[in-house]
């Protein structure tokens, strides 16, 4: 039996590319089938997901014992339990505990970002302002981000050397920063750019394109550019 997960549109629902990024980038997705639903509301998300109580939000996977898993960072947690051999947080201890700090933070905290600045992966920006809540997340993205890598030694451009489930959950921040061109900060900018030129991620975004529809509400009243290449 295979495993199932549910995610929304590509281009918008943030814990939706957190979600494929678990399963495609530790080569689980021949176990998995994906199905990606397409509710314009988020009041409307209940009925696209009606068979599979009780929470009935996205991402939802469904394990082959029928087990709704319907949080985020349950499904990351199920899913390193389950497959120990990807390797999906990192194998030294001490590296292990910085990832999962970060990305549990990732998980309860940036309240700023994810409500005033949502996910979209389809054009940046121009000219929007960082409110001062917002400002002081972003500080705090460049923190953490930059004591995880000096804490674990990273040399290449993930947070804990080898991509973790916590550079997962911060694929949708990173793509937030370059959508309204605050990927300014120095470990932040380089961190914003494996993200962008990530192959797994390249491909969830164009799949996007070619198959979701636009969704006008994430739209924010600002002149736009392309997406950064």
């Amino acid at each position: 039996m295979t495993y199932q997960l549910i995610l929304g549109n590509r281009l918008y629902f943030s814990w939706s590319i957190a979600a494929y990024l678990m399963v495609e980038k530790f080569g689980l997705s021949k176990q998995f089938n994906i199905q990606i639903v397409h509710p314009q509301a988020e009041s409307d998300v209940a009925r696209f997901l009606k068979d599979v109580p009780p929470a009935r939000t996205l991402p939802t996977m469904i394990t082959p014992e029928g087990v709704v898993v319907s949080d985020s960072f349950a499904i990351a947690e199920e899913l390193s339990s389950r497959f120990p051999d990807a390797q999906m947080w990192p194998r030294d201890p001490a590296a292990r505990a910085v990832a999962r700090t970060v990305a549990a933070e990732m998980h309860s905290s940036f309240g700023g970002l994810r409500g005033g600045w949502p996910v979209n992966l389809r054009h940046t920006f121009v000219g929007a302002v960082a409110p001062p809540d917002i400002e002081i997340e972003l500080d705090r993205l460049e923190t953490i981000w930059a004591n995880a890598r000096a804490k674990t030694g990273a040399d290449g451009p993930w947070l804990c050397g080898a991509y973790s489930l916590a550079d997962a959950v911060f694929a949708p921040m990173a793509s937030r920063l370059a959508t309204y061109k605050f990927d300014t900060r120095p470990v932040t900018k380089a961190y914003v750019v494996a993200h962008l030129t990530d192959p797994a991620f390249q491909k969830w975004r164009a799949d996007g394109l070619a198959n979701d529809p636009v969704m006008a509400k994430f739209d924010l009243d600002l002149p736009t550019e392309n997406w950064p290449n």
